[in-house]
């Protein structure tokens, strides 16, 4: 192939000093500027399709000049064959073949890797440098350019380096990188989708995978460049005893995730209680913290660590029912088990409440001021709250005890003065 494009750029050279050239060069020009006006006219609609067809019509978008003008170019070509030397056209053919090419697989590069936001931002530059480099190849001048990158040679080490030898391996790491990150994205699509594994094992395999992926690709790309693995091995006890002593925090989290996802003591949708005052659902599980999702729609960052060692009240360990007090104070003078029934049937009036286990009241204390009382009833649903289910049946209590005449009782406190003067003494002795 190098020879056929050595042979071409000798007619070409060959072609200049015929004035047919200029000829053949406008209709190059021409072609260039046809393609370029059809370009800008599919740029210019609107499009409103989504899905498939909006991802076919953006691909369009970028390909549209480098296909137009090879059709072009190709047409011209046989048209001018038999009237004047064709070597430039025959020339440009390869060229705007590898630009559609590689415009193409960069933008498919942008659904392999929707997250990656940077490779959207640079696809015009990462598609021109990569093309830029395959021209040169095309064209037989990498060889020149080789050649020039490795005269600069430097020496780390035992290991001695070029240009040449850095640029091929930062092309190649970033090649299998985009390979293995690829296929990990692949394996965690189909991990998510399948139903007969466990969530947390789930997240664990597609976490492990990706990063020995990444390991694998980084060593398989140095291997292929050249550069010694073994050298690498001063690193690696480095990274080791950096884990050890600075970074023990991150490590212990690390391990700490892994533990988390292996036993399945918290997993994703579980609703858990860390403090007092902080609760919720799990939405979140990585390698160095977790997120639970509050009631009030916050968000909380955990660290895998203090969900190690420390309590954490698991709602939905086992089973996702659970129980809700309601503590409830009604005067002495009321009728226990008349207040206690209506507790239990507005409680029963709840959509959102079981019926099984049924709700229940019970006495939990005779108090100062009245007799305390306990409404216990059992939901499915602990991650849709539980404070407007409590305010709903309050008032239905609210209202049925007010119907019936049962008081709540308010605070009440009996004052005694002991060896207090008597008043009307007093009040003679000053008279």
């Amino acid at each position: 192939m190098e020879a056929s494009f050595l042979r071409l750029l000798n007619e070409l050279w060959r072609d200049l000093h015929d004035p047919a050239a200029l000829w053949e060069g406008g209709v190059l020009l021409a072609c260039v500027a046809l393609a370029s006006w059809l370009q800008w006219r599919v740029r210019q609609r609107n499009g409103t399709s989504t899905g498939l067809l909006h991802a076919g019509e953006m691909g369009l978008r970028r390909i549209v000049f480098p296909v137009a003008a090879l059709i072009l170019v190709m047409v011209a070509r046989e048209l001018l064959r038999p009237y004047m030397p064709v070597a430039l056209l025959n020339l440009a053919v390869p060229l705007f073949l590898s630009l559609a090419l590689v415009r193409a697989i960069v933008f498919s590069l942008r659904y392999a890797f929707p997250r990656a936001t940077w490779l959207r931002a640079s696809e015009r530059y990462i598609s021109w440098i990569v093309w830029g480099c395959l021209a040169l190849y095309l064209t037989g001048l990498s060889d020149g350019a080789i050649a020039a990158l490795e005269s600069v040679r430097f020496t780390i080490g035992k290991q001695k380096l070029d240009l040449w030898l850095i640029l091929h391996g930062v092309v190649t790491a970033l090649g299998t990188l985009l390979v293995a990150l690829w296929f990990a994205g692949w394996l965690e699509h189909r991990l998510m989708r399948s139903e007969g594994i466990d969530s947390n094992v789930r997240v664990v395999i597609t976490r492990a995978g990706k990063s020995v992926l990444i390991i694998v690709a980084l060593l398989f790309s140095l291997a292929l460049v050249g550069i010694d693995i073994t050298a690498l091995s001063v690193f690696g006890g480095a990274f080791a005893v950096g884990l050890g002593f600075g970074m023990k925090t991150i490590a212990s989290n690390y391990v700490a995730g892994f533990m988390i996802l292996l036993d399945r003591s918290i997993r994703i949708g579980n609703i858990i209680a860390i403090d007092a005052t902080t609760s919720g659902e799990v939405t979140r599980i990585t390698t160095r913290y977790t997120v639970v999702r509050t009631l009030a729609g916050t968000e909380v960052i955990v660290p895998n660590e203090y969900l190690v060692g420390n309590i954490v009240r698991n709602q939905t360990y086992t089973d996702t029912q659970v129980r809700v007090p309601l503590p409830l104070t009604v005067a002495y003078s009321a009728d226990l088990e008349l207040a206690m029934r209506l507790m239990v049937e507005a409680a029963a009036s709840q959509a959102r409440v079981l019926t099984n286990p049924a709700p229940s009241a019970i006495v939990v204390a005779f108090g100062e001021s009245g007799i305390d009382l306990e409404l216990g009833f059992w939901i499915r649903d602990p991650r849709e709250g539980t404070g407007g289910l409590r305010s709903e049946i309050n008032l239905v209590i609210w209202r049925s005890f007010r119907s019936h005449g049962i008081e709540f009782p308010f605070p009440q406190r009996e004052v005694r003065i002991l060896n207090a003067p008597d008043i009307g003494s007093a009040a003679a002795a000053r008279g």
